[in-house]
C-alpha cells in the first residue's frame, strides 16, 4: 500500500528517527560528492500553486542527485481546484509519474489529491502545515545539539502552518514547545488541545514574551504575514511589533540559544539583521536540511509504496 506524507503524524516516532538518520546518511553522500541512483527511471511531479524558491530548488536539486526526473508545474501550468478537479489530477499524474510533491494553499485539496492518488503525495505546503520543514529543523536541532531530548523551542510570531507543524511533531517526539504570539494569533485551538491531551509533550501557547523565552534552546520566528496575507501586513507589523526578535531578547534567555527561521526572512521586521549574522543563527544549515530531510522522506516512501 502506498505511504503519503500529508502531516509529521503519518510517521510513527521510530520512522521520524530513521528518517532523520537517512537524511544525515545522505547528506554526507552528497557532500562526499557521491552520486546517488536510487531513482534512475523514476520521475516526480511538483506542483506549486503556490510558489516557492526553496522548495522548487531543494526537491528538484535532491531528485536530480538522486539520478530521478523532477518536473515543475508552476501556477499557470496547472489551476489545482480551479481548471481542473484536484481528483482528477492526481489520477493523471499516477499515471505518469511515481511520486508527487505539492505545495498548495487550502489543505483540503492536499488531502483530496494524497486520496485519489495511487502514489505517494508529499505535502509541500499548505496553509494549515508545513511538515518537510520541520522535519528539516528536527534534523538541524539535532545536528547542534547532539540530540532531540525535549529541548526547549519556543516560537514567536503567528501561529501558523509552522507551529501546527511542530505540535503534530509533539504527538511523536517529548519536546518543550512554546508559541508566544499576540492575542487572537494563536494556532489552531484543536490541535492544541489534543496535542497536550496526548501527553507526550509539554505545550505552552502564551501572549507574554519576556517569560517564554527563559531557558530556550531554540528561539523560531517566521515571517508575520505569510503569501496570501499580505494585504494584512502593514496592521500585522503595529500588532507584532513587541514580537521581534533582536539581540536583546536573544541575550534574556539565560542560555545559550540558537536561532531559526524557515526563511524568507523579512530582516528589521520579525527578526533584526544582527540575529540573522550572529554566530547562533542556524537559519542557513536548516535551509540546506530541507533537500536532505526532503530526500530521505521520499526514499522512505518509495521503499514502504514498493517503488524502489
Amino acid at each position: 500500500m502506498k505511504r503519503d506524507f500529508i502531516h509529521i503524524t503519518d510517521f510513527t516516532t521510530e520512522e521520524i528517527l530513521d528518517t532523520l538518520e537517512l537524511a544525515r546518511e545522505l547528506k554526507q553522500k552528497f557532500h562526499d560528492k557521491d552520486k546517488h541512483h536510487i531513482f534512475k527511471d523514476r520521475s516526480l511531479a511538483m506542483v506549486f500553486a503556490k510558489p516557492s524558491a526553496r522548495t522548487r530548488v531543494s526537491f528538484e536539486t535532491g531528485f536530480t542527485w538522486m539520478d530521478g526526473h523532477a518536473l515543475y508545474l508552476g501556477p499557470n501550468d496547472i489551476g489545482v481546484g480551479k481548471r481542473e478537479a484536484v481528483k482528477d489530477l492526481a489520477r493523471v499524474f499516477s499515471r505518469y509519474n511515481d511520486i508527487i510533491m505539492a505545495r498548495l494553499f487550502e489543505h483540503k485539496h492536499m488531502l483530496e489529491l494524497a486520496k485519489h492518488a495511487t502514489i505517494p503525495v508529499i505535502n509541500g505546503l499548505t496553509d494549515f502545515n508545513h511538515p518537510c520543514q520541520i522535519m528539516a529543523d528536527a534534523l538541524t536541532i539535532l545536528e547542534h545539539r547532539g540530540n532531540l531530548d525535549e529541548p526547549k523551542i519556543v516560537y514567536i510570531g503567528d501561529g501558523n502552518n509552522i507551529v501546527h507543524s511542530w505540535l503534530k511533531l509533539a504527538q511523536r517526539l517529548p519536546l518543550n514547545f512554546v508559541c508566544a504570539c499576540p492575542p487572537g494569533y494563536e494556532p489552531n485551538d484543536d490541535l492544541v488541545s489534543a496535542t497536550i491531551e496526548m501527553g507526550i509533550s509539554e505545550i505552552t501557547v502564551t501572549n507574554e514574551l519576556q517569560s517564554a523565552v527563559k531557558n530556550a534552546d531554540v528561539i523560531y520566528t517566521d515571517v508575520w504575514a505569510s503569501m496570501g496575507q499580505k494585504e494584512e501586513a502593514k496592521a500585522r507589523a503595529k500588532l507584532f511589533a513587541d514580537f521581534q526578535v533582536n539581540e536583546k531578547l536573544m541575550n534574556n534567555t539565560s542560555k545559550d540559544t540558537y536561532f531559526m527561521h524557515c526563511l524568507p526572512a523579512e530582516r528589521g521586521r520579525e527578526v533584526t539583521d544582527g540575529v540573522m549574522e550572529s554566530d547562533y543563527s542556524i537559519v542557513f544549515d536548516q535551509a540546506e536540511n530541507r533537500m536532505h530531510a526532503q530526500n530521505a522522506i521520499i526514499v522512505k516512501l518509495a521503499e514502504w509504496s514498493e517503488i524502489i
